[in-house]
């Protein structure tokens, strides 16, 4: 294997890492799990509901670890569960979820965003293009093994 792109995909692994751990960091000072967190943010990005199966698509939690989660978040009346049809439930901020989510999500989305605004339009657009081609190039591979 070529060093140079061993030595790029050991950096890369790394700043994913060291991404990880600031929204996890993040989650933390909010008092907020980091499960907990990424629903509210999945919900929050959809407005104030969204269907359990976009949130474990998006996260990449486990269907269980979204149950859980959503289980205590619904104990806590942070959110409420709705069928949408027999198999499918959509998930719905409460007021009191609302409220939590300004003093948490909304502040994560609203840090990602100052971030993508102190960047050039092309900046933006070259990030996104090359983590769509990343993904799309390692879903390929890895449809292989």
């Amino acid at each position: 294997m070529n060093n140079n792109i061993f030595e790029s995909v050991k950096r890369c692994n790394y700043l994913y890492g060291e991404l990880n751990t600031e929204y996890h960091n993040a989650s933390l000072k909010l008092g907020l799990s980091d499960s907990a967190m990424q629903i509210l943010y999945t919900i929050c990005n959809f407005g104030e509901s969204c269907l359990i199966t976009d949130i474990c698509r998006l996260t990449g939690l486990s269907k269980q670890t979204v149950n859980s989660a959503l289980r205590k978040l619904e104990g806590d009346d942070i959110i409420r569960l709705e069928s949408v049809t027999p198999k499918s439930k959509r998930v719905c901020l409460t007021e009191r979820g609302k409220t939590l989510s300004k003093k948490t999500a909304l502040r994560l989305i609203e840090a990602e965003n100052a971030v993508f605004a102190s960047w050039t339009e092309d900046e933006v657009r070259q990030y996104i293009k090359l983590i769509e081609r990343f993904l799309v190039m390692f879903k390929e591979k890895t449809e292989e093994f």
